[in-house]
C-alpha cells in the first residue's frame, strides 16, 4: 500500500518491552553517570552483556543481548570509541585554564603582537601500523614492511589559525633539540612567540629556562598536568602516526636521497 496510510506507525513484532519508563530512566542515568567499575564490574567499558547483567542486578529482569542492544539504541546510545583521560587530571585547573588562563594569553598576544603556538613531541617507529584492509573472510592479509625497529623523533607547533612548523630528529629529543626548534620557530615568526607546552622535562629544564630568560621574543606557557586534550598539536601526531605513517608499509626511515622522511 502506497500513500499516507503506509507512513503510519505500526506496532513492531516481538515481545513487549520488559522495562518500564521509570526503569529505563534509571538505567540511562546509571550508564551515563557511572563508570562500570563503580558498579562492581571488572571492566571500564560497557558491553551489552554487562548492561544485561546490570539490568538483572537492578531490576531482577533477564533480557537477551539482542534485547539489550535494541534498548540501548532506543535510549539514544551507540557504540563509540572513548576518549581516555588520566585520573590524575585536576578538573578545577582545566576549567581555570579554559575560562581564565588561555583567554588572558590571547588578550596579551593581541595586545603585544605575539603569535600563539601549541607545541608537542612524539616518536614514530618503523614497525608501527594502524588501520584495517578488506580481504576474504578467514584469510588474514599480509603486508610486507621492514622488520627493523627504529624510531624517528618529531616536534611540531601549530597555531590557532592552523600554521604548522615541525622538525624531525634521528635520536631522542633533549633540551638542546627543543631549544633548536624554538630558535627556528622564532626565525620563521615576526614579533613575539607565545609557546604553549606541557610540563615535560625538556620544557622545564634549567637549560630551557635560561634560554627563555635570555630570549625576549619567546615566552613559555604551561598546560595543566595530564591534559593532552587541551593541546591541538596532539591532532597533528594523530594524523601523522595513525592516519598516515601507520597505514603505509614503511620500508626504511631514510629516503633514496639519504634524508629523513618528512625532514624540514
Amino acid at each position: 500500500m502506497i500513500g499516507p496510510e503506509s507512513l503510519r506507525a505500526k506496532k513492531a513484532r516481538g515481545s513487549d518491552r520488559k522495562l518500564s519508563e521509570a526503569q529505563l530512566r534509571e538505567l540511562y542515568a546509571l550508564l551515563v553517570g557511572a563508570d562500570p567499575r563503580q558498579l562492581s564490574f571488572g571492566f571500564a567499558l560497557w558491553t551489552r552483556a554487562m548492561v544485561g547483567e546490570l539490568i538483572f542486578r537492578r531490576f531482577k529482569i533477564r533480557v537477551s543481548v539482542a534485547t539489550v542492544g535494541r534498548t540501548l539504541r532506543m535510549l539514544g546510545m551507540s557504540p563509540q570509541k572513548p576518549l581516555y583521560r588520566a585520573y590524575q587530571q585536576n578538573p578545577e585547573k582545566v576549567e581555570k585554564w579554559k575560562a581564565e588562563t588561555y583567554p588572558e594569553i590571547r588578550r596579551r598576544a593581541a595586545q603585544e603582537g605575539a603569535e600563539i603556538f601549541f607545541a608537542d613531541e612524539a616518536a614514530i617507529r618503523t614497525d608501527f601500523h594502524s588501520g584495517t584492509t578488506w580481504a576474504p573472510a578467514g584469510q588474514t592479509p599480509v603486508v610486507e614492511m621492514t622488520g627493523a625497529r627504529t624510531s624517528v623523533m618529531m616536534i611540531s607547533a601549530v597555531s590557532p589559525k592552523g600554521k604548522l612548523r615541525f622538525m624531525v630528529h634521528d635520536e631522542g629529543l633533549k633540551s638542546e633539540e627543543f631549544i633548536t626548534f624554538c630558535r627556528r620557530l622564532l626565525d620563521d615568526t615576526d614579533g613575539k612567540v607565545f609557546l604553549i607546552v606541557d610540563g615535560g622535562r625538556i620544557h622545564t629544564s634549567k637549560m630551557t629556562r635560561r634560554f627563555v630568560q635570555r630570549t625576549e621574543r619567546l615566552e613559555l606557557f604551561f598546560l595543566p598536568p595530564y591534559s593532552p586534550e587541551l593541546n591541538p598539536d596532539e591532532w597533528v601526531w594523530k594524523n601523522v602516526k595513525r592516519d598516515r605513517v601507520g597505514r603505509q608499509a614503511v620500508q626504511s626511515k631514510i629516503t633514496k636521497s639519504g634524508q629523513l622522511r618528512g625532514a624540514a
